[in-house]
């Protein structure tokens, strides 16, 4: 982040998990993708992003990892120190076993942490094994334990289930649940999903015309029923947000 067009005086380190942004701006070239967005997180929030494609939603989300030098703008940046970083693509090394992946730029001081989380995301005893000898899903699951190895304030997630099937999905929805209680970083989730946002996060915001359009509290028990008729009314007026009309199901002649 020393490196972007921000203002030197006004990017801060925060304290805590919460975030804090001010007037953040990116272009490319005559396209301003994001306009002087405002946006606060507290510490320990589970937030989820939705948006059109192209709306500037994991660009906003590599400004706050300090991975976009030329984002702009006058007012204030406050990230956590500790930050981690999920993708799509798991990213592993593919000439490291699982290990040394969930290790990579860990002291060797860590190995007995790295075992504890290849074990809390559910791959106990494959320590050993290579990351072409997994499934999709397992290997989410060693870059969610590499992103926790160093214990950060804040994880960053860029649609981490977008590739997995249906089934999988749903099992990762769960684990990332667990590891959100036990861990207890700020989350900020960028999917394209909006059952998935609603399923996961406290707060679900919408990316609209390089601003935040909407930000919606979800304030339904856990765990959460797509059925339930709050779940199918926040559903409904996200959907609107993100350009989506419902038609009513027509009736069976």
């Amino acid at each position: 982040m020393r490196s972007s067009h921000l203002n030197q005086q006004r990017v801060r380190t925060a304290e805590d998990g919460s975030v804090e942004l001010r007037g953040l701006t990116r272009n490319f070239g005559d396209d301003d993708i994001l306009k002087g967005i405002d946006l606060t997180i507290p510490d320990g929030q589970f937030v989820a992003l939705l948006g059109r494609s192209g709306s500037g939603k994991s660009t906003l989300l590599r400004a706050i990892a300090g991975l976009d030098h030329s984002v702009a703008g006058s007012g204030l940046l406050r990230v956590p120190e500790r930050t981690a970083m999920v993708f799509q693509d798991s990213r592993l090394l593919p000439w490291q076993r699982v290990l040394p992946n969930v290790l990579y730029g860990q002291p060797r001081s860590a190995r007995p942490r790295g075992v504890d989380l290849l074990a809390e995301v559910g791959l106990a005893g494959r320590e050993k094994s290579w990351p072409n000898s997994l499934s999709g899903g397992e290997q989410q699951r060693v870059s969610l334990a590499r992103a926790l190895a160093g214990e950060p304030q804040l994880l960053l997630a860029d649609e981490p289930f977008g590739a997995l099937d249906a089934l999988t999905r749903i099992k990762m929805h769960g684990l990332l649940r667990t590891l959100v209680r036990t861990h207890r970083p700020t989350v900020l989730l960028v999917t394209h999903d909006v059952d998935e946002a609603i399923s996961l996060a406290q707060r679900v915001l919408v990316l609209q015309s390089g601003r935040i359009g909407r930000d919606v509290t979800i304030d339904l028990p856990e765990p959460r029923d797509a059925t339930d008729p709050g779940f199918q009314r926040i559903r409904r007026d996200l959907l609107a947000a993100l350009g989506v009309e419902q038609t009513a199901p027509q009736p069976v002649p």
